[in-house]
């Protein structure tokens, strides 16, 4: 395999925002299975505290409701679903990165005239269900403190989470993808997707469970400057307290890499016609 600089003049000649029927696809997607996989693991994460979508277990009164989610976190996926899979990794393909000339790169452009719709199906189911299990996966790490393997005991640390986790990401990329714009995009989205979470924390849509808010991304801004005024306009006073979870980064990896996988078959789906 030979390697290539991908640069404006060798990119194919694709629009930066999804074709309409792309869009709607996977706003869709978003908006509907999105909340879904997101409540695997959110009730033992946060607490939603706006607009709030309750179906309880018909199991018994005291059994953690099927889903417990917001009406603001539907439209959220949507958007989400449609920057994630489609307009970050085209924004990637435009850095001048080296990256393997083979077909799996060329999911989004004139040379996937040869790929097989229903395989980018079967990817793309694959993709939303591994993303189910690694999301469940995070659920499972977070509700038990130590795991056994024979004599062998595992202390469930914040650190040893993030190890497991991100072993389930790399997994997953590499048996569904291995593209490099896709492992940029979603490695991007580890870190900012927390992140992208601050305005609604501080605006107080939802928040954190003490047991799971273990990260502080504003706590090391340092008193005075322009820095601290613009966090204090945007956050409150009290915005270094803002508190996040660290296992929810390798969640949005893995939802990046299912909405990536959607968006080419969707895609695929415009080439047919």
């Amino acid at each position: 395999r030979c390697n290539k600089m991908i640069s404006m003049k060798t990119l194919p000649k694709q629009p930066l925002l999804p074709p309409q029927n792309t869009a709607l696809r996977l706003g869709a997607t978003g908006f509907v299975v999105g909340p879904l996989v997101d409540s695997l693991h959110n009730q033992c994460l946060l607490k939603y505290d706006v607009a709030t979508i309750t179906l309880p277990s018909s199991l018994s009164s005291s059994v953690d409701p099927l889903l417990a989610s917001s009406w603001v976190v539907p439209p959220l996926l949507a958007f989400a679903y449609i920057v994630l899979g489609y307009i970050l990794p085209r924004i990637i393909e435009f850095l001048p990165i080296p990256i393997e000339d083979r077909l799996d790169e060329d999911d989004f452009n004139e040379n996937n005239e040869g790929r097989n719709t229903q395989q980018l199906r079967n990817k793309a189911l694959l993709a939303v269900s591994s993303t189910a299990a690694i999301i469940k996966l995070s659920e499972v790490l977070q509700t038990h403190a130590t795991f056994q393997l024979g004599a062998i005991v595992l202390n469930m640390d914040a650190g040893m989470k993030l190890q497991l986790m991100a072993l389930a990401d790399a997994c997953q990329w590499v048996i569904l993808d291995r593209t490099p714009a896709a492992l940029i995009a979603a490695t991007v989205t580890a870190f900012g997707g927390p992140l992208s979470e601050l305005p609604f924390v501080s605006a107080g849509f939802w928040e954190y469970i003490p047991q799971a808010a273990d990260y502080t991304p504003l706590a090391m801004i340092q008193p005075g400057g322009a820095v601290e005024g613009l966090l204090s306009s945007a956050f409150g006073e009290n915005y270094r307290d803002l508190t996040l979870s660290s296992i929810t980064g390798p969640c949005y990896f893995a939802v990046t890499l299912d909405a990536i996988a959607l968006a080419r078959y969707f895609y695929s789906m415009e080439e047919e016609k």
